[in-house]
């Protein structure tokens, strides 16, 4: 070629006649190979994101749709897996897509240059923002427990909410949600609070579409309520919740129990964070509680030093259970206990500190809920495939566009 001379797209892309009509197929061969070399093996999974995104309906009006509802969820999805902490970092991601992935994700190719124009933020924050939350977090749920076999022994499912505090408004109060989290991690559902009220009402629908036969479901002493604990035993499911003066009768109840006098069934020691912490569990069995169905009483007495400053402090945690006596080894309700905190540090926090949920100002609409489930697909997702620290995780996946594919089963 004769220097000076210009070819355009046109004529060194050009799609053939008989190209198929799958959106990946139609693209051009030269642009197919865009994004190829991860240089990664493929996740064996069978679960495949966008087939449980299909079911969250679609808000938007017929006319003047440019790109699929699916695929604009998917790429979020994808971008968040990737490390996108907010909207403009999502539109970032799509814009830097490679044709390949953006075909993978769902997207059309122009049907005269056969080249796929990425959505612009703005669509993509219209979208997330008339999203059905309960839908997306529901899609997102089945999605994760699909994606991994069941672990053996007894399900235990974390339940504890968060506020997210940017999304407050002079009118409207910051959104609030609760979720229910596996003690590996494993998010399996999550609902918005009503802002007039507490997360109380929103327990059991929380935990309605979850399979709950023969679980465990751990809570703080917000949840010990009877209708809860009633709820769960209609779900044939055990509860492990703690006792605080909220529940003055039962409280005083437990705590008067002859401890002193009873059998001590585990002790546990640490030594992380610059502390040095013993853990001391008993049990005593009831025949009768003022709590729906419980079978047993705890209490845990944790002795911490602080290795720094030498500080020494003791408190006493008090518990019912439904669980009845031999059902489960002292050392496992131990770790029960002591994983129910997982759901902070493992979830209410790293969406915190990695992705900076609490200094997000995102408050359009549904926008702070739908994030959130995102956020929990993206550490789920990373969990399971072996990951205890996320930020590096998120890392990795964003120095390749086909990764979070790959993790998410779209390629």
């Amino acid at each position: 070629m004769a220097a000076g001379d210009h070819v355009g797209v046109e004529s060194v892309c050009a799609p053939s006649e008989s190209m198929p009509a799958h959106p990946s197929s139609r693209m051009p061969s030269c642009l197919r190979q865009l994004g190829d070399g991860s240089g990664s093996t493929p996740l064996e999974t069978a679960a495949d994101l966008r087939s449980h995104l299909a079911s969250v309906p679609d808000p938007r009006a017929r006319r003047g749709i440019r790109h699929p509802w699916t695929a604009l969820l998917t790429a979020a999805a994808a971008a968040v897996l990737a490390g996108a902490a907010s909207i403009t970092a999502i539109g970032e991601w799509a814009a830097d897509a490679p044709q390949r992935v953006l075909a993978l994700l769902g997207f059309r190719p122009d049907p005269l240059t056969g080249l796929i124009r990425p959505p612009h933020a703005t669509t993509i924050r219209l979208a997330l923002a008339a999203a059905d939350g309960d839908a997306l977090d529901r899609a997102i749920g089945d999605f994760l427990q699909e994606r991994q076999a069941p672990a053996p022994g007894r399900k235990v499912i974390a339940v504890d909410g968060k506020t997210l505090r940017g999304s407050r408004t002079a009118g409207r109060t910051a959104t609030a949600l609760i979720a229910a989290m596996t003690h590996s991690g494993q998010v399996l559902a999550q609902r918005q609070t009503d802002h007039k009220s507490n997360e109380i009402p929103a327990f059991a629908p929380l935990l309605d579409d979850i399979d709950l036969t023969d679980a465990l479901i751990t809570a703080d002493a917000l949840h010990t309520q009877h209708d809860h604990a009633s709820y769960l035993h209609e779900r044939r499911a055990h509860y492990l919740a703690v006792i605080k003066r909220n529940h003055p009768g039962l409280h005083e109840r437990v705590c008067r129990l002859p401890w002193s006098d009873i059998r001590l069934d585990h002790v546990d020691r640490t030594r992380a964070h610059h502390r040095d912490e013993i853990r001391r569990l008993k049990t005593a069995a009831f025949a009768h509680i003022d709590c729906p169905h419980a079978r047993q009483a705890l209490q845990v007495v944790r002795w911490r030093k602080d290795m720094g400053t030498g500080k020494l402090t003791i408190e006493r945690i008090h518990l019912v259970t439904s669980l009845p006596p031999g059902a489960a080894a002292s050392s496992e309700l131990a770790a029960w206990i002591h994983g129910h905190w997982r759901i902070e540090n493992q979830l209410h926090h790293v969406r915190d500190r990695t992705f900076h949920e609490d200094a997000s100002h995102i408050r359009t609409r549904h926008l702070p809920r739908v994030m959130a489930g995102l956020r929990n697909l993206a550490i789920g997702t990373h969990r399971q495939d072996g990951h205890t620290n996320i930020a590096p995780a998120l890392r990795h996946a964003a120095r390749n566009h086909l990764r979070p594919l790959t993790a998410l089963a779209l390629t």
